[in-house]
Formats: structure tokens, C-alpha cells, sequence
């Protein structure tokens, strides 16, 4: 868990506080992402827990204990750090740049090439084929990979990731967003992310929290702030469009009804309301099939407008 109390940051000759009465709870095994405008305080927030940044006010807790009674050196090399371009060390292969923490641990060989190797394929890399490669022969993608490989390699409890599908191909960074909060759900990470891409916020969040000005706005579910954003800030933060954007955390499964036409368009079986909507638009059929049933234009629209539970 990571809890801030009261968390504060003045920098001097600042016109207003980076951080300001900052309280907020990250549940074990949870992933909460901070999001907001540029200079709202998210990257300052996540600093506090591995004391990069020091409050001028309040406290900043991690798993039941204050950071700031601890070695700085000691509770860095205890959280995963996922940052944006990865900063893989260039000279190092990936095996070396994943045995990084558990190297500085005083891991013995043969417990560091093991897991290593279970970290590569944790995150879909062979070990066989990439763990003698540099940096500079990976694929954006790759090296992203490689990167949440390098953090979770001494398993950590707590994972910190700063902007960190930033620098990814638009086209691969869907599937490993999904990929990536897979894999922190199967292992119980407590992950506390930042980034200023709502939709990257909605797909990798368990709960988001909007700033604005060194303060929070609004803490909640992503299907809650889509569906109903807390005053005019949070709606247009959000856009427009956040019906839609609420149709990707809805499982079309959950909203399919008979299909007494055969409907002819078939949906893969964990496909979204979004993934439901898309195929319509696409084939012109207001129904689409799913299973042994389908979904309609009609349900969908109802799922989008509707409250969240």
C-alpha cells in the first residue's frame, strides 16, 4: 500500500506549491494512475515515494512504513521503476540490464540467470533469442518490455511508472498496456503511475486521480470519472467523448442478449462494447454476434448511458 498524508512541496520562488494537502491511498495490488494538466504535481507525487523529492509538509507511507525514516539507498533498490524511454543501459545486454537490482542485492549467479530468464518470458521476450542483445538491436516495443522486466526482476511490491508507454510505437502501445497490466494484476504489484493520456489512464488504472494545481480533483474508478466527472474541470479533462472511452472498460459479454437473426459479424469473446461499436460502424449491422448471442446498437447504447454501479 502507499498512503500520502497531507503531502506538501514548495520549491522557492514558486508562486503556489508544487503539492499541496495531498491524501491519497494506493491499495496493495492495486494500480492507481495520477493524471492532470501539465505542472498539476503528479510527477512530484510519485518522486515522494522513493524520496527523490523530499514534502516540505506531511507524510508519505509505504507498505505501513514512513520513507522518510528510511535509507533512501535501501527503499530504491525495494520498488520497480518504470520510466518513460526505459533508460536501459546502452553498453549492457538485456540480461545484464534486468539483473541490475538483484545484482546490487547480492543475488548469487545462478539465481540471477533464473530469473532473468522467467522475467523475459514474463513480458513475451524468449530468453533464448534476446537475453545477449543490446538496447540498440530492440524494437521500441522490446526495449519498453525489457524495461518492466528490469523492474519487477527482485520483485518488488510496489512498482512506480513515470510516462511509461511514452515512447512507444501508437500501434503496439494498446497491447502492451494490456499486456503490462495484465501481468501487475497476476503478481499483486501496487503501482503508482503517471501519465497525461486519459485513455492510457482508463485502460491501465484500477482508480485515477485527477489533479490540478498541486491538488487532487477527483479519485475513482475509471468507469465512475467517465460517467460522472466531479464539476466542469473534470468533464473537460476527460472530453467529450468519455461515453465512448467507457465502452472500452465494458465487456460486451456482459451485455449480449438473444440472436434470433444470426447476426453474421462475429466479436471475439472478450471483446469490449467498444470493439462491438467499432465492428458496426464497420459492417453496417446494428447487431453483432457474440457466442451463442449478440449485442445490439440499442444495448449498447443503454451500457453508455448508463450510471456506474
Amino acid at each position: 500500500m502507499i498512503r500520502f498524508e497531507g503531502a506538501a512541496k514548495t520549491y522557492p520562488g514558486q508562486a503556489r506549491p508544487a503539492l499541496d494537502a495531498f491524501d491519497l491511498t494506493v491499495a496493495a495490488g492495486t494500480t492507481c494512475v495520477l493524471i492532470g494538466p501539465s505542472g498539476c504535481g503528479k510527477s512530484t507525487a510519485l518522486q515522494m515515494v522513493n524520496r527523490l523529492v523530499v514534502p516540505s509538509a506531511g507524510r508519505v507511507w509505504i507498505e505501513g512504513r514512513d520513507v522518510a525514516g528510511l535509507d533512501p539507498i535501501a527503499l530504491r533498490r525495494g520498488i520497480g521503476y518504470v520510466l518513460q524511454g526505459v533508460g536501459l543501459f546502452p553498453h549492457r545486454t538485456v540480461a545484464q540490464n534486468v539483473a541490475t537490482v538483484p545484482g546490487l542485492l547480492g543475488w548469487t549467479g545462478k539465481r540471477i540467470r533464473e530469473r532473468v530468464d522467467a522475467m523475459l518470458d514474463l513480458v513475451g521476450l524468449e530468453p533464448g533469442e534476446f537475453r545477449d542483445r543490446r538496447p540498440d538491436a530492440l524494437s521500441g516495443g522490446q526495449r519498453q518490455r525489457v524495461g518492466v522486466a528490469r523492474a519487477l526482476a527482485a520483485d518488488p511490491p510496489v512498482l512506480l511508472m513515470d510516462e511509461p508507454f511514452g515512447a512507444v510505437d501508437p500501434v503496439a502501445r494498446a497491447r502492451l498496456q494490456d499486456e503490462v497490466r495484465g501481468i501487475l494484476g497476476r503478481l499483486g504489484k501496487t503501482v503508482l503511475m503517471v501519465t497525461h493520456d486519459i485513455d492510457e489512464a482508463v485502460r491501465m488504472g484500477d482508480t485515477i486521480a485527477l489533479m490540478r494545481e498541486g491538488r487532487l480533483v477527483q479519485v475513482a474508478p475509471p468507469a465512475t470519472l467517465l460517467a460522472a466527472p466531479a464539476g466542469a474541470f473534470a468533464a473537460e479533462f476527460v472530453g467529450g467523448d468519455r461515453l465512448l472511452r467507457r465502452l472500452s472498460l465494458l465487456p460486451a459479454r456482459d451485455h449480449a442478449g438473444p440472436d434470433p437473426a444470426g447476426a453474421a459479424p462475429r466479436l471475439a469473446p472478450d471483446a469490449s462494447l467498444k470493439d462491438a461499436l467499432a465492428l458496426m460502424l464497420a459492417s453496417g449491422h446494428e447487431r453483432v454476434g457474440l457466442g451463442d448471442g449478440s449485442v445490439t446498437l440499442a444495448a449498447l447504447r443503454a451500457a453508455a448511458e448508463a450510471a456506474p454501479a
